[in-house]
């Protein structure tokens, strides 16, 4: 395990978008619903999940505990517990495709030192119900300030008024992020976890807009010329494609799981010795920096998710021996997504990034605010979503917060250090609050 420390940080909110992005933004918040107010509705109810064994399906630690909680900004939440109603409130928002479940093995802990530590299954995930699971439903409930308000109304619904601590692990750092900036009185810490997180957008105005050095479409040109053929990965996930690959898929879903969780993991040979990518000034560059990751991050071109994950199943010796992820708990992911379906998951996928406009229109209502509650950022050292960008894991916090307290890099452990090296995190997170 690695440890940087750095001082109380001031910095600038990362680059705004174009003024034509913008203003097709500032009109999408109620476009989008009126465009899709046609659609047929398909909200969830719990009818999937009624023959399934009880959540985590007998594999979930001592005093952790599955537990629904209704009227949660029009959900019923399904979510874990750990720890004495009552006691100070811990929040653990898991990211994309996981589960409240991926944080079951650093809970334990979190109630040992006098927390009531809870992780909800995120809005279009899980055995969280009430959302509509329509692949054109209406953008606006899976936006990021909406998903903020369902961390808000939960908070409220168990009878607190402030969380001690936010976490958020991958795409739930967008919402442990804007938690943080929109309501400090109420999450008072912020720790992220393989995904680094920022401060807003800012306004285009005043010579401070920043044009990309090429476009997505320029990229994806280049993407094509590469021997295989690539594309992006984040493409994929928020495309049609996807969902129907992920509703035909040739594989079990316990074994598709298997395969992601091993392609992204500490010991996938892949994810050994990185470093991280290097400035793209071109599309050309940025292509052949990204080519250096694994397929799973740049795929090939004429494979799916589910194909992909076929060609990197690990071996059954591996599977037989992996105690971080036993098949037990691998098929607790593959049951539940079997009942779930991928559409919510996605929906997350292709509302949240931030190149949609009514995202990126919510999120300038906070252009130039920082993070100014103690923040941390905790990483796998074989994680490559941590290695993307130039400077790596080690350049979070530069930016964006004033009361940045510094990168935890922890070693044997890939996009999953919750599940791979629970012990570590748990510490980490701990000290984090106590010195905090």
């Amino acid at each position: 395990m690695k440890k940087r420390k750095e001082g109380n940080m001031k910095g600038t909110a990362t680059p705004g978008i174009s003024r034509r992005e913008f203003l097709a933004g500032a009109s999408a918040i109620g476009g989008v619903a009126i465009a899709s107010a046609a659609a047929p509705m398909q909200i969830t109810t719990m009818a999937p999940f009624e023959k399934l064994p009880p959540y985590g399906n007998n594999t979930l630690p001592a005093g952790v505990k599955p537990r629904l909680v209704p009227n949660v900004n029009g959900l019923t939440v399904n979510m874990l517990e750990a720890g004495m109603q009552g006691r100070p409130l811990v929040l653990l928002l898991h990211g994309f495709p996981n589960l409240a479940y991926s944080w079951r093995k650093v809970m334990p802990a979190f109630a040992d030192a006098g927390y009531y530590v809870i992780a909800p299954d995120c809005r279009g995930y899980g055995r969280t119900v009430g959302w509509d699971k329509s692949w054109d439903a209406d953008p606006t409930p899976f936006l990021t300030l909406n998903m903020v308000r369902d961390q808000i109304a939960l908070v409220y619904a168990l009878g607190y008024r402030k969380a001690e601590l936010i976490v958020g692990h991958d795409q739930g750092q967008l919402i442990a992020t804007y938690a943080a900036i929109v309501r400090p009185d109420m999450f008072l810490r912020l720790t992220t976890v393989s995904g680094q997180g920022g401060a807003p957008p800012s306004f285009p105005f005043a010579g401070t807009e920043r044009k990309p050095a090429y476009t997505a479409a320029e990229l994806d040109a280049e993407f094509a010329k590469l021997n295989p053929p690539r594309r992006d990965y984040q493409e994929y996930w928020a495309s049609k494609q996807a969902d129907e690959d992920m509703k035909h898929m040739p594989q079990s879903m316990s074994d598709f799981f298997r395969a992601f969780y091993y392609m992204k993991g500490g010991e996938f040979p892949g994810n050994q010795n990185l470093t991280p990518l290097r400035p793209m000034p071109t599309a050309k560059q940025a292509a052949a920096e990204n080519a250096l990751m694994p397929e799973y991050y740049v795929m090939r071109r004429d494979r799916g998710m589910p194909a992909t994950m076929v060609a990197f199943m690990p071996s059954k010796e591996y599977i037989a021996n992996c105690k971080w992820f036993t098949q037990a708990e691998c098929d607790v992911y593959g049951q539940e997504y079997d009942a779930s379906g991928w559409t919510g998951a996605l929906h997350n996928y292709r509302h949240r990034r931030t190149a949609f406009p009514a995202n990126i229109a919510e999120q300038l209502t906070f252009s130039g605010r920082t993070i100014d509650v103690p923040a941390q950022f905790i990483a796998g050292k074989q994680d490559w979503g941590a290695n993307r960008i130039a400077g790596g894991a080690e350049g979070a916090g530069k930016t964006g917060y004033t009361k940045f307290r510094g990168v935890e890099l922890v070693d044997r452990a890939g996009h999953w250090p919750q599940e791979e090296q629970p012990e570590i995190v748990s510490q980490q997170l701990i000290g984090f609050l106590k010195s905090t």
